[in-house]
Parts: structure tokens; C-alpha cells; sequence
């Protein structure tokens, strides 16, 4: 029990996203040649942490096009067989293995449909980038940890490159460039998150909540701590946790909770105020001064999910060794899903 290969990869990623943003507008000209025109919508197919970037996908690619974003249901089309126009459709297919049997599937049967099929893999020979008419290469390297790290960080600038070259996004090229520096700033402060995990010892369970652009970041910071931790964490919209969910959240009870600057910031402030007056046990993920796990401030907050994963990934990571697993290699999991 290690987890130093996990801990490897995680230290990778600056390098690997900094490689990756360099491609941008290589990356750029291939999806606008691949592009229908004119654009009707866009149809995002994943699964696991691939579909936790796709959720932060779609709260860029809306904006961006002005045009609708959906996360498709891929049993509709492997086991109920519907039959869908898909003509005017980007259609982007995300696995990090690139041989996940229902993605490459979905893909390839949307295509058939009519969509134009984008891949966004680490593996531009699997086979969904065959099944796809231009590949995304994320360039992250083999990842051999089961928790997936480096490609999902990739995964999610691939969004970002994808949403800035079909339109107008939040954030300047600079802003773009400097991505690998924050990420580099966090990687080289994980005192934090240690200190985190220490407080969640002996938790049966916990929740993560954010808001907008991070929520999608809050899905994937619960799926990695149930990965490494063996421990049951579900994510949240704090929209969707008073709707019922907070009855749940007793004195307490664990909860991290996501936030940065802009729209959604309020409303998260708010959720964790009253999850305190409730009793529950509050840590922080935000740039603030005071937070639990800071990240480094000025961030665009429709960038703040990729470095705010990162902190979740070095939470994950320490808590499961103080748990006494070991992150690499979680019981009972592999690191390509056959469905």
C-alpha cells in the first residue's frame, strides 16, 4: 500500500495540460472543419469521471454556441435501440481508454444517425476515436492508478479548448495559458488536504456540494473519494440539496463543499451556513483566505473545476492512505468499465 502511482500521476498533470493547451489551436480548426453547419445543438456521451467532464462541458459549450447541450442516455440507444435525427448534432463522445463497449457504441450509432461524431481520448487508435470522425488526443500519458487523475484534468480543458473554439467563453487565452501554474500551485501545497482528511476519519459517509461551473467538480470529488476511500460520497447541486437531501445532513455529519467567486458563489455561502447551523462538519474547497482547501485566487471561476479536482484528488488520496488502502489499486475495480 502506496499510492504512489496515483500520487505520480497527479504530479504530472501541469505538464500534461500545459502540452495539451498548446495544441489549442490545432485543436481548434480540426473540430470547426468537423463541425455541422449550421450548428443545431450538441450531444455529449460519457460514463463515470469522463461524464463528470461533460457535465463542466455543458455549462461551457451552451454559452459558447448558443445552442442546447444534452448528456445522452446511452442505454436508449444500446438496449432500448430508439431511432433519433441527430442531423445538425455535434456529437462528442469522452472515455479517457477510448474502449469503454457503450460509448464507442453510442457514438458510432449517433453518427449513424446523422450527428458528427467528435472523440475526446487519451488513445487516438481505440476504438471510439475510430468510431469518431476527428479525435481530441489528450496526450496525458499511460495512467496506470485506477482513480482516474491526469486524464480527467484533460478531459476537462479539453472542454475548455472545445467551448473557445466554437465561441465566446469566460475566460482570455491567457487566462487558458496559465491553467498549468495554478494547478502546479495547488500540487505543491497538499498540506491542506491533509489536514482535511484528517477530520474525516471514522466518517461513514459524506456529501459534496457546489454550484454551476463546479458542479460538475463536486461529482467527480465524491467519485474519487468512493473510489480510493471505499467510503459512500454523493455530489450535489446545493440547488438540489434543499430539495429534500439536507434532511439528511444531521450534527455532524461530513460535508466539502465547492465554491468560487461569481453567480453561484452566494448561494453556496448561504448552503454552508445553514449546514453549520445545522451541526454538520463543513470543509471548504475556494479561493478564500479561510477556506479548508484554498486555491489560488484569480482564477475565472468558469475555469476553477480544473484546479478545484485537483485538490479533491490530493483529498482522496490522503484520506484513503490514512485509511489504510491503497489508491492505486481500489479492491474490486479496474480501470476499463466493460458495459
Amino acid at each position: 500500500m502506496t499510492g504512489r502511482q496515483m500520487a505520480q500521476e497527479m504530479a504530472e498533470q501541469p505538464a500534461r495540460l500545459q502540452a495539451l493547451l498548446r495544441r489549442s489551436d490545432e485543436i481548434g480548426e480540426r473540430v470547426r472543419e468537423l463541425g455541422p453547419q449550421p450548428l443545431q445543438g450538441i450531444t455529449i456521451v460519457a460514463r463515470g469521471s469522463s461524464d463528470h467532464a461533460a457535465t463542466y462541458g455543458r455549462y461551457l459549450l451552451e454559452p459558447a454556441t448558443g445552442r442546447p447541450v444534452s448528456l445522452a442516455a446511452p442505454s436508449l440507444h444500446t438496449l432500448y435501440r430508439i431511432r433519433v435525427d441527430y442531423r445538425g448534432q455535434l456529437v462528442v463522445g469522452v472515455s479517457q481508454s477510448g474502449r469503454t463497449p457503450e460509448i464507442v457504441t453510442t457514438l458510432g450509432l449517433l453518427r449513424e444517425a446523422g450527428g458528427c461524431a467528435l472523440a475526446i481520448t487519451n488513445d487516438p487508435t481505440s476504438e471510439l476515436a475510430k468510431a469518431a470522425g476527428a479525435v481530441i488526443e489528450l496526450g496525458a500519458g499511460d495512467e496506470q492508478a485506477v482513480p482516474a487523475t491526469k486524464t480527467v484534468t484533460a478531459q476537462l480543458a479539453a472542454f475548455a479548448i472545445l467551448a473557445q473554439s466554437l465561441g465566446r467563453v469566460p475566460f482570455s487565452r491567457d487566462q487558458l495559458a496559465s491553467l498549468p501554474e495554478w494547478v502546479d500551485e495547488v500540487i505543491e501545497d497538499p498540506g491542506p488536504a491533509a489536514v482535511a482528511a484528517e477530520t474525516l476519519v471514522g466518517a461513514p459517509n459524506l456529501i459534496v456540494v457546489a454550484r454551476g461551473f463546479l458542479y460538475g467538480a463536486a461529482l467527480e470529488a465524491a467519485l474519487k473519494i468512493k473510489e480510493t476511500c471505499s467510503l459512500l460520497a454523493d455530489g450535489y447541486s446545493s440547488a438540489d440539496l434543499l430539495h429534500g437531501p439536507i434532511a439528511a445532513v444531521t450534527r455532524g455529519f461530513p460535508v466539502v463543499a465547492l465554491s468560487a467567486p461569481g453567480p453561484a458563489h452566494e448561494d453556496v455561502v448561504e448552503l454552508v451556513s445553514e449546514l453549520r447551523s445545522r451541526g454538520a462538519s463543513v470543509l471548504t474547497i475556494s479561493p478564500d483566505r479561510d477556506a479548508d482547501m484554498p486555491f489560488p485566487e484569480g482564477i475565472p471561476e468558469a475555469l476553477t473545476p480544473i484546479v478545484a479536482v485537483v485538490r479533491a484528488q490530493q483529498l482522496a488520496h490522503a484520506l484513503a492512505l490514512r485509511l489504510g488502502y491503497d489508491p492505486d489499486s481500489p479492491q474490486g475495480l479496474s480501470k476499463v468499465t466493460a458495459t
